[in-house]
Protein backbone atom coordinates (compact mmCIF):
# COMPACT_ATOMS: atom_id res chain seq x y z
CA UNK A 1 0.00 0.00 0.00
CA UNK A 2 1.33 3.13 -0.99
CA UNK A 3 2.08 6.06 1.96
CA UNK A 4 0.49 9.04 2.27
CA UNK A 5 3.59 10.94 0.77
CA UNK A 6 4.10 8.51 -2.43
CA UNK A 7 0.95 8.79 -3.05
CA UNK A 8 1.79 13.31 -2.91
CA UNK A 9 4.83 12.90 -5.18
CA UNK A 10 3.09 10.85 -7.59
CA UNK A 11 0.95 13.25 -7.48
CA UNK A 12 3.22 16.35 -7.72
CA UNK A 13 4.63 14.67 -11.15
CA UNK A 14 1.06 14.86 -13.08
CA UNK A 15 0.70 16.90 -15.87
CA UNK A 16 -1.95 19.63 -15.76
CA UNK A 17 -4.62 17.70 -18.32
CA UNK A 18 -4.12 14.41 -16.12
CA UNK A 19 -5.01 15.44 -12.96
CA UNK A 20 -7.87 17.34 -14.36
CA UNK A 21 -9.18 13.68 -15.38
CA UNK A 22 -8.18 12.64 -12.00
CA UNK A 23 -9.95 15.50 -10.02
CA UNK A 24 -13.52 15.32 -12.40
CA UNK A 25 -13.64 11.58 -11.39
CA UNK A 26 -13.46 12.58 -7.76
CA UNK A 27 -10.30 9.70 -7.54
CA UNK A 28 -7.43 11.47 -5.47
CA UNK A 29 -9.46 14.72 -4.62
CA UNK A 30 -9.11 13.98 -0.87
CA UNK A 31 -5.80 13.76 -1.03
CA UNK A 32 -3.92 15.14 -3.86
CA UNK A 33 -5.95 18.79 -3.91
CA UNK A 34 -3.54 21.32 -4.01
CA UNK A 35 -1.16 18.81 -6.84
CA UNK A 36 -2.66 21.33 -9.84
CA UNK A 37 -1.22 24.03 -7.86
CA UNK A 38 2.25 22.64 -8.57
CA UNK A 39 2.35 20.64 -11.35
CA UNK A 40 1.40 23.55 -14.11
CA UNK A 41 3.17 22.02 -17.15
CA UNK A 42 6.48 23.56 -17.17
CA UNK A 43 7.10 26.42 -19.07
CA UNK A 44 9.82 27.36 -21.31
CA UNK A 45 11.67 30.03 -19.39
CA UNK A 46 11.05 33.62 -20.86
CA UNK A 47 12.83 36.50 -20.57
CA UNK A 48 10.37 40.00 -20.39
CA UNK A 49 11.48 42.22 -22.46
CA UNK A 50 13.47 45.51 -21.26
CA UNK A 51 11.32 48.22 -23.63
CA UNK A 52 13.12 51.61 -23.28
CA UNK A 53 11.38 54.87 -21.71
CA UNK A 54 11.99 58.71 -21.22
CA UNK A 55 10.64 60.37 -18.09
CA UNK A 56 12.11 63.64 -18.44
CA UNK A 57 10.87 67.39 -19.11
CA UNK A 58 10.51 67.78 -23.20
CA UNK A 59 11.32 65.26 -25.80
CA UNK A 60 14.14 62.78 -25.41
CA UNK A 61 17.55 63.89 -26.46
CA UNK A 62 19.68 62.24 -28.79
CA UNK A 63 22.10 61.05 -26.60
CA UNK A 64 22.06 61.19 -22.32
CA UNK A 65 24.84 62.20 -20.37
CA UNK A 66 25.75 58.85 -18.33
CA UNK A 67 27.96 60.65 -16.13
CA UNK A 68 28.17 59.60 -11.90
CA UNK A 69 28.47 62.44 -9.67
CA UNK A 70 28.30 62.74 -5.82
CA UNK A 71 25.88 63.76 -4.02
CA UNK A 72 25.10 64.86 -0.46
CA UNK A 73 22.06 65.49 1.33
CA UNK A 74 21.44 69.37 2.88
CA UNK A 75 19.40 70.95 5.49
CA UNK A 76 18.79 74.70 5.44
CA UNK A 77 17.72 77.16 8.80
CA UNK A 78 14.53 78.31 5.98
CA UNK A 79 13.32 74.75 6.07
CA UNK A 80 13.32 73.84 9.61
CA UNK A 81 12.17 77.17 10.16
CA UNK A 82 9.32 76.37 8.13
CA UNK A 83 8.68 73.03 9.33
CA UNK A 84 8.28 74.82 13.19
CA UNK A 85 6.15 77.25 11.80
CA UNK A 86 3.48 74.58 9.88
CA UNK A 87 3.72 72.49 13.12
CA UNK A 88 2.94 75.44 15.30
CA UNK A 89 -0.07 75.95 13.65
CA UNK A 90 -1.14 72.35 13.61
CA UNK A 91 -4.74 71.29 14.77
CA UNK A 92 -5.30 68.30 16.32
CA UNK A 93 -8.81 66.39 17.62
CA UNK A 94 -9.00 64.24 19.83
CA UNK A 95 -9.45 60.78 19.79
CA UNK A 96 -12.53 58.50 20.60
CA UNK A 97 -12.55 56.79 24.25
CA UNK A 98 -10.05 53.78 24.22
CA UNK A 99 -10.15 54.29 20.39
CA UNK A 100 -6.11 53.21 20.68
CA UNK A 101 -4.59 52.82 17.02
CA UNK A 102 -8.30 50.81 16.12
CA UNK A 103 -9.12 54.40 14.06
CA UNK A 104 -6.01 55.18 12.53
CA UNK A 105 -2.48 57.21 14.35
CA UNK A 106 -4.23 58.13 17.98
CA UNK A 107 -3.83 61.82 17.96
CA UNK A 108 -3.10 62.28 21.97
CA UNK A 109 0.53 59.76 20.69
CA UNK A 110 0.69 61.96 17.95
CA UNK A 111 0.90 65.20 20.07
CA UNK A 112 3.79 63.46 21.77
CA UNK A 113 5.68 62.84 18.59
CA UNK A 114 5.13 66.15 17.30
CA UNK A 115 6.45 67.28 20.48
CA UNK A 116 9.49 65.96 20.31
CA UNK A 117 9.66 66.61 16.18
CA UNK A 118 9.27 70.31 16.97
CA UNK A 119 11.54 70.74 20.34
CA UNK A 120 14.03 67.81 20.58
CA UNK A 121 14.46 66.01 16.77
CA UNK A 122 18.38 67.34 15.46
CA UNK A 123 17.67 67.11 11.79
CA UNK A 124 21.18 68.50 11.15
CA UNK A 125 22.34 65.34 13.26
CA UNK A 126 20.37 63.20 11.02
CA UNK A 127 21.56 64.90 7.98
CA UNK A 128 25.24 63.89 9.35
CA UNK A 129 23.86 60.76 9.95
CA UNK A 130 22.36 60.14 6.11
CA UNK A 131 25.97 61.33 4.78
CA UNK A 132 27.94 58.36 6.40
CA UNK A 133 27.46 56.58 3.36
CA UNK A 134 28.69 57.80 -0.31
CA UNK A 135 25.50 58.94 -2.10
CA UNK A 136 25.54 59.58 -5.89
CA UNK A 137 22.70 60.84 -9.05
CA UNK A 138 22.95 59.86 -12.40
CA UNK A 139 20.74 60.67 -15.08
CA UNK A 140 18.65 57.77 -16.35
CA UNK A 141 15.76 58.29 -18.77
CA UNK A 142 15.78 61.72 -18.10
CA UNK A 143 15.62 61.54 -14.64
CA UNK A 144 18.35 62.63 -12.01
CA UNK A 145 18.54 58.77 -10.23
CA UNK A 146 19.66 58.85 -5.88
CA UNK A 147 21.59 56.10 -4.76
CA UNK A 148 24.02 55.03 -2.28
CA UNK A 149 26.53 52.99 -2.63
CA UNK A 150 28.71 50.79 0.29
CA UNK A 151 31.81 49.11 0.26
CA UNK A 152 34.28 47.95 3.19
CA UNK A 153 37.35 49.76 2.54
CA UNK A 154 39.28 47.05 4.95
CA UNK A 155 38.44 43.22 3.76
CA UNK A 156 41.05 40.80 4.21
CA UNK A 157 43.10 39.39 0.61
CA UNK A 158 40.65 36.65 -0.56
CA UNK A 159 37.35 37.69 0.38
CA UNK A 160 34.82 37.17 -2.36
CA UNK A 161 32.72 40.34 -2.65
CA UNK A 162 29.75 40.19 -4.49
CA UNK A 163 27.60 42.79 -5.15
CA UNK A 164 23.76 43.47 -4.14
CA UNK A 165 21.15 45.66 -5.03
CA UNK A 166 18.64 46.56 -2.09
CA UNK A 167 15.48 48.04 -3.18
CA UNK A 168 12.87 49.63 -0.65
CA UNK A 169 9.46 49.88 -0.46
CA UNK A 170 6.18 52.47 0.65
CA UNK A 171 6.01 54.38 2.83
CA UNK A 172 9.82 53.76 3.65
CA UNK A 173 13.49 54.84 1.93
CA UNK A 174 16.93 53.99 1.28
CA UNK A 175 17.44 54.84 4.83
CA UNK A 176 15.54 51.90 5.90
CA UNK A 177 18.67 49.90 5.03
CA UNK A 178 21.27 52.21 7.14
CA UNK A 179 21.38 49.36 9.94
CA UNK A 180 21.63 45.82 8.00
CA UNK A 181 24.78 48.23 5.73
CA UNK A 182 27.64 47.52 8.32
CA UNK A 183 26.41 43.57 8.88
CA UNK A 184 26.52 42.94 4.52
CA UNK A 185 29.46 44.85 3.80
CA UNK A 186 31.90 43.52 6.64
CA UNK A 187 33.14 40.14 5.73
CA UNK A 188 31.74 37.07 7.27
CA UNK A 189 33.26 33.39 6.36
CA UNK A 190 35.11 35.02 3.47
CA UNK A 191 32.24 36.89 1.78
CA UNK A 192 30.99 40.29 2.05
CA UNK A 193 29.24 42.66 -0.34
CA UNK A 194 29.28 45.77 -1.79
CA UNK A 195 25.80 46.97 -1.50
CA UNK A 196 23.49 49.68 -3.80
CA UNK A 197 20.72 51.48 -2.36
CA UNK A 198 18.76 53.34 -4.92
CA UNK A 199 15.88 55.37 -4.48
CA UNK A 200 12.97 54.93 -6.80
CA UNK A 201 12.04 57.49 -9.12
CA UNK A 202 9.53 59.82 -7.56
CA UNK A 203 10.61 58.81 -3.95
CA UNK A 204 13.02 60.47 -1.66
CA UNK A 205 16.09 62.33 -3.59
CA UNK A 206 15.38 60.54 -7.27
CA UNK A 207 13.97 62.86 -9.63
CA UNK A 208 10.04 61.92 -10.30
CA UNK A 209 8.49 61.11 -13.57
CA UNK A 210 7.08 63.98 -15.21
CA UNK A 211 4.35 62.02 -17.30
CA UNK A 212 2.10 59.11 -16.94
CA UNK A 213 2.36 55.23 -16.82
CA UNK A 214 5.83 55.01 -14.65
CA UNK A 215 5.31 51.60 -12.94
CA UNK A 216 7.53 48.86 -11.63
CA UNK A 217 8.66 47.60 -14.79
CA UNK A 218 10.17 51.10 -15.86
CA UNK A 219 11.84 51.33 -12.23
CA UNK A 220 13.85 47.96 -12.91
CA UNK A 221 14.75 48.85 -16.23
CA UNK A 222 16.29 52.01 -14.97
CA UNK A 223 17.80 49.85 -11.69
CA UNK A 224 19.54 47.41 -14.66
CA UNK A 225 20.77 50.47 -16.31
CA UNK A 226 22.30 51.91 -13.24
CA UNK A 227 24.19 48.44 -12.58
CA UNK A 228 25.39 48.52 -15.86
CA UNK A 229 26.66 51.96 -15.97
CA UNK A 230 27.94 50.84 -12.38
CA UNK A 231 29.84 48.43 -14.00
CA UNK A 232 28.71 45.28 -12.81
CA UNK A 233 27.67 42.16 -15.10
CA UNK A 234 26.64 40.03 -12.41
CA UNK A 235 24.92 41.13 -8.68
CA UNK A 236 22.29 39.55 -6.20
CA UNK A 237 19.11 41.67 -5.50
CA UNK A 238 17.20 42.23 -2.83
CA UNK A 239 13.78 43.77 -2.09
CA UNK A 240 10.32 43.62 -0.15
CA UNK A 241 7.11 45.72 -0.81
CA UNK A 242 7.58 47.21 -3.81
CA UNK A 243 11.15 46.45 -3.80
CA UNK A 244 10.02 42.78 -4.05
CA UNK A 245 7.99 43.65 -7.18
CA UNK A 246 10.52 45.89 -8.69
CA UNK A 247 13.61 42.97 -8.37
CA UNK A 248 11.54 40.66 -9.50
CA UNK A 249 10.83 41.82 -12.75
CA UNK A 250 14.15 42.83 -13.19
CA UNK A 251 15.05 38.86 -12.58
CA UNK A 252 12.48 38.52 -15.15
CA UNK A 253 14.32 40.97 -17.56
CA UNK A 254 17.96 40.06 -17.00
CA UNK A 255 18.13 36.92 -15.84
CA UNK A 256 21.76 36.12 -16.88
CA UNK A 257 22.69 38.92 -14.97
CA UNK A 258 20.80 38.17 -11.90
CA UNK A 259 22.80 35.75 -9.47
CA UNK A 260 20.03 35.08 -6.73
CA UNK A 261 17.03 37.10 -5.90
CA UNK A 262 16.08 37.35 -1.99
CA UNK A 263 12.92 38.39 -0.92
CA UNK A 264 10.97 39.29 2.67
CA UNK A 265 7.75 40.00 1.17
CA UNK A 266 6.27 37.87 -1.88
CA UNK A 267 2.98 36.29 -2.82
CA UNK A 268 1.85 34.39 -5.95
CA UNK A 269 -0.85 34.28 -8.52
CA UNK A 270 -4.35 33.37 -6.57
CA UNK A 271 -6.04 30.72 -9.12
CA UNK A 272 -6.78 27.95 -9.87
CA UNK A 273 -8.49 24.70 -8.54
CA UNK A 274 -5.59 23.73 -6.56
CA UNK A 275 -5.42 26.94 -4.35
CA UNK A 276 -9.25 26.66 -3.53
CA UNK A 277 -8.73 22.73 -2.78
CA UNK A 278 -5.23 23.70 -0.65
CA UNK A 279 -7.66 25.85 1.52
CA UNK A 280 -10.31 23.53 2.15
CA UNK A 281 -7.77 20.87 3.14
CA UNK A 282 -4.92 22.68 4.28
CA UNK A 283 -5.98 23.34 8.10
CA UNK A 284 -6.49 19.50 8.64
CA UNK A 285 -4.06 17.70 6.60
CA UNK A 286 -1.53 19.98 5.81
CA UNK A 287 0.98 17.75 4.76
CA UNK A 288 -1.05 16.51 1.78
CA UNK A 289 -1.07 20.20 0.26
CA UNK A 290 2.49 21.14 1.07
CA UNK A 291 2.14 23.29 4.23
CA UNK A 292 3.49 22.62 7.63
CA UNK A 293 1.99 23.55 10.75
CA UNK A 294 3.69 27.18 11.21
CA UNK A 295 1.93 27.40 7.48
CA UNK A 296 -0.95 26.55 9.34
CA UNK A 297 -0.50 28.79 11.66
CA UNK A 298 0.17 31.47 10.06
CA UNK A 299 -2.32 31.02 7.38
CA UNK A 300 -6.32 30.15 9.28
CA UNK A 301 -8.62 30.92 10.04
CA UNK A 302 -8.07 32.26 6.69
CA UNK A 303 -11.25 34.66 5.87
CA UNK A 304 -9.85 36.79 8.90
CA UNK A 305 -5.75 36.90 8.47
CA UNK A 306 -6.01 37.33 4.79
CA UNK A 307 -9.29 39.13 3.70
CA UNK A 308 -11.30 40.73 7.11
CA UNK A 309 -7.94 41.97 7.94
CA UNK A 310 -6.13 43.05 4.32
CA UNK A 311 -9.45 45.13 4.33
CA UNK A 312 -8.67 46.56 7.51
CA UNK A 313 -5.67 48.04 6.27
CA UNK A 314 -5.58 48.79 3.16
CA UNK A 315 -7.71 51.88 1.98
CA UNK A 316 -4.82 53.69 1.80
CA UNK A 317 -4.46 51.33 -1.50
CA UNK A 318 -7.76 52.42 -2.84
CA UNK A 319 -7.25 56.15 -2.46
CA UNK A 320 -3.56 55.69 -4.14
CA UNK A 321 -4.36 53.63 -6.63
CA UNK A 322 -7.28 55.51 -7.95
CA UNK A 323 -7.03 59.61 -6.68
CA UNK A 324 -3.22 59.64 -5.01
CA UNK A 325 -3.27 63.76 -5.72
CA UNK A 326 -6.29 64.22 -3.79
CA UNK A 327 -4.64 63.35 -0.49
CA UNK A 328 -1.48 64.12 -1.61
CA UNK A 329 -2.32 67.60 -1.48
CA UNK A 330 -2.85 67.43 2.22
CA UNK A 331 0.05 65.34 3.18
CA UNK A 332 1.88 67.10 0.88
CA UNK A 333 0.98 70.79 2.71
CA UNK A 334 0.69 69.46 6.56
CA UNK A 335 4.05 67.82 8.33
CA UNK A 336 1.55 66.34 11.21
CA UNK A 337 -0.33 64.95 8.71
CA UNK A 338 2.22 63.24 6.40
CA UNK A 339 3.71 62.14 9.81
CA UNK A 340 0.51 60.35 11.04
CA UNK A 341 -0.34 59.18 7.54
CA UNK A 342 3.40 57.36 7.42
CA UNK A 343 3.80 56.39 10.61
CA UNK A 344 0.93 54.70 10.95
CA UNK A 345 1.87 52.00 8.66
CA UNK A 346 5.31 51.40 10.98
CA UNK A 347 2.79 50.38 13.43
CA UNK A 348 0.10 48.37 11.90
CA UNK A 349 2.72 46.60 9.46
CA UNK A 350 5.04 45.92 12.34
CA UNK A 351 2.53 43.90 14.33
CA UNK A 352 -1.41 44.35 13.95
CA UNK A 353 -1.88 43.88 17.54
CA UNK A 354 -0.37 47.28 17.97
CA UNK A 355 -3.46 49.03 16.84
CA UNK A 356 -4.90 47.69 20.56
CA UNK A 357 -2.50 49.99 22.25
CA UNK A 358 -2.16 53.74 22.54
CA UNK A 359 0.96 54.37 20.87
CA UNK A 360 0.85 52.06 18.31
CA UNK A 361 3.79 49.76 19.50
CA UNK A 362 6.26 52.80 17.79
CA UNK A 363 9.00 52.78 20.16
CA UNK A 364 8.93 49.33 20.38
CA UNK A 365 10.93 48.43 17.44
CA UNK A 366 12.05 51.86 16.64
CA UNK A 367 13.10 55.34 17.59
CA UNK A 368 11.75 58.26 16.96
CA UNK A 369 14.82 59.55 15.39
CA UNK A 370 15.04 56.54 12.69
CA UNK A 371 11.02 57.34 12.48
CA UNK A 372 11.08 61.31 11.81
CA UNK A 373 14.27 60.69 9.54
CA UNK A 374 12.65 58.70 7.27
CA UNK A 375 9.41 61.12 7.22
CA UNK A 376 11.99 64.02 6.38
CA UNK A 377 13.16 62.88 3.84
CA UNK A 378 9.71 62.70 2.00
CA UNK A 379 8.77 66.42 3.81
CA UNK A 380 12.21 67.72 2.36
CA UNK A 381 11.78 66.72 -0.96
CA UNK A 382 8.26 67.08 -1.11
CA UNK A 383 7.59 63.03 -2.64
CA UNK A 384 4.99 61.95 -0.86
CA UNK A 385 2.52 62.50 -3.82
CA UNK A 386 4.51 61.10 -6.90
CA UNK A 387 5.40 58.07 -4.45
CA UNK A 388 1.83 57.70 -3.87
CA UNK A 389 1.33 57.97 -7.58
CA UNK A 390 3.19 54.59 -7.89
CA UNK A 391 0.07 52.71 -6.77
CA UNK A 392 -1.76 54.38 -8.99
CA UNK A 393 0.40 53.58 -11.89
CA UNK A 394 1.01 50.16 -10.98
CA UNK A 395 -2.67 49.68 -11.10
CA UNK A 396 -4.90 51.64 -13.15
CA UNK A 397 -5.01 48.58 -15.61
CA UNK A 398 -5.53 45.06 -14.99
CA UNK A 399 -2.55 43.70 -13.68
CA UNK A 400 -3.50 39.92 -14.51
CA UNK A 401 -2.73 41.15 -18.30
CA UNK A 402 0.55 42.59 -17.84
CA UNK A 403 3.15 40.19 -18.79
CA UNK A 404 5.31 39.69 -16.14
CA UNK A 405 1.93 38.60 -14.16
CA UNK A 406 1.88 36.01 -16.39
CA UNK A 407 5.44 34.79 -16.38
CA UNK A 408 7.70 32.93 -14.06
CA UNK A 409 10.63 34.24 -11.89
CA UNK A 410 13.57 31.41 -12.91
CA UNK A 411 16.62 32.84 -11.12
CA UNK A 412 17.85 31.17 -7.88
CA UNK A 413 15.95 32.76 -5.11
CA UNK A 414 15.37 32.92 -1.02
CA UNK A 415 12.75 33.90 0.37
CA UNK A 416 12.20 35.21 4.21
CA UNK A 417 8.89 35.12 5.18
CA UNK A 418 8.26 36.92 8.75
CA UNK A 419 5.54 35.86 10.74
CA UNK A 420 4.18 39.64 11.17
CA UNK A 421 4.61 40.16 7.52
CA UNK A 422 0.90 40.93 6.45
CA UNK A 423 0.34 37.99 4.16
CA UNK A 424 1.63 34.82 4.36
CA UNK A 425 2.60 32.84 1.22
CA UNK A 426 3.99 29.30 2.05
CA UNK A 427 6.27 27.71 -0.25
CA UNK A 428 4.12 25.16 -1.71
CA UNK A 429 2.18 28.59 -2.96
CA UNK A 430 5.61 30.64 -4.00
CA UNK A 431 7.35 27.74 -6.00
CA UNK A 432 4.44 28.25 -8.59
CA UNK A 433 5.84 31.58 -9.32
CA UNK A 434 9.46 31.34 -8.16
CA UNK A 435 10.42 28.11 -9.79
CA UNK A 436 14.14 27.97 -8.33
CA UNK A 437 14.07 28.47 -4.79
CA UNK A 438 17.15 28.20 -2.80
CA UNK A 439 15.44 28.83 0.59
CA UNK A 440 12.82 29.27 2.32
CA UNK A 441 12.88 30.67 6.27
CA UNK A 442 10.63 31.28 8.54
CA UNK A 443 11.84 33.94 10.56
CA UNK A 444 10.73 33.78 14.61
CA UNK A 445 9.94 37.66 14.92
CA UNK A 446 9.14 40.96 12.39
CA UNK A 447 7.16 42.36 10.12
CA UNK A 448 6.92 44.06 6.87
CA UNK A 449 10.10 46.49 7.48
CA UNK A 450 12.35 43.75 8.15
CA UNK A 451 15.74 45.67 7.38
CA UNK A 452 14.30 48.09 9.27
CA UNK A 453 13.13 46.24 12.23
CA UNK A 454 15.11 43.38 12.48
CA UNK A 455 18.61 44.08 10.09
CA UNK A 456 20.54 40.88 12.05
CA UNK A 457 17.39 38.06 11.25
CA UNK A 458 17.22 39.36 7.63
CA UNK A 459 21.62 39.97 6.70
CA UNK A 460 22.24 36.39 8.21
CA UNK A 461 19.16 35.12 5.98
CA UNK A 462 20.70 37.14 2.80
CA UNK A 463 24.21 35.61 3.99
CA UNK A 464 22.99 32.31 4.43
CA UNK A 465 20.97 32.30 0.46
CA UNK A 466 23.91 33.69 -1.34
CA UNK A 467 26.43 30.52 0.42
CA UNK A 468 23.73 28.17 -1.04
CA UNK A 469 23.90 29.85 -4.24
CA UNK A 470 27.88 30.14 -4.21
CA UNK A 471 27.77 26.70 -3.19
CA UNK A 472 30.13 27.96 -0.43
Amino acid sequence: MQTLESIRQTLFSLDTPRLHLLAASGAVLAVGGLAACYCATQRKAKTLPMGDGWWGVGPKPPSEDKSIYPFLVKMSEDEIQDLHRRIDQARFTEPLEDARFHYGFNTTYLKKVVSYWRNEFDWKKQVDILNKYPHFKTKIEGLDVHFIRVRSPSLPEGCRVRALMMVHGWPGSFFEFYKILPLLTEQEDGLAFEVICPSIPGYGFSEAPNRQGFNSLDAARIFLKLMERLGFTEFYLQGGDWGSLITSNMAQMKPACVRGLHLNFFSVRSKGLGMVLSLIIGPYLPFLVGFTQEDVKRLFPFMEKNVYEILRESGYLHIQATKPDTVGCGVNDSPVGLASYILEKFSTWTDYNNRNVADGGLERQFTLDDLLTNVMIYWTTGTIVPSMRFYKENMKNNIENRMDYKMNVHVPTGLAAFPHEMLHCPWAWARRRYRNIQSYTYMPRGGHFAAFEQPELLASDIRMFVKKVEKL
